[in-house]
C-alpha cells in the first residue's frame, strides 16, 4: 500500500512539472525607415502550439533586418 501511495505521489509530481501547450499567436510588423521617417505595416502572423517560452523563441526567430525595393527595413515580432 505504501508503494502505491509513493508511486502515485511521484507520478503526480512529475505530471505537475510538465508545461502546458497552448496556441500562441505571433504577430510581425515590418518597418521601413528612410530620411523622411518610418512606415510600419503588418507583415505576417504565425500560430505556435507550444509552451510560452518556446513559442516566444520561435516568434523572435522571425525577426530580421534587411533591404528590399522599399528600402531598409526591420521586422519585429511579438506574442499576443
Amino acid at each position: 500500500m505504501k508503494k502505491l501511495i509513493l508511486m502515485s505521489g511521484v507520478f503526480l509530481a512529475l505530471a505537475s512539472m510538465t508545461s502546458c501547450k497552448k496556441e500562441f499567436r505571433c504577430e510581425c510588423d515590418k518597418t521601413y525607415t528612410d530620411a523622411g521617417g518610418s512606415t510600419t505595416q503588418n507583415y505576417s502572423n504565425y500560430t505556435y502550439k507550444d509552451n510560452r517560452v518556446d513559442a516566444e523563441g520561435k516568434c523572435s526567430a522571425n525577426e530580421k533586418t534587411g533591404s528590399d525595393l522599399g528600402g531598409p527595413y526591420t521586422i519585429n515580432c511579438s506574442i499576443d
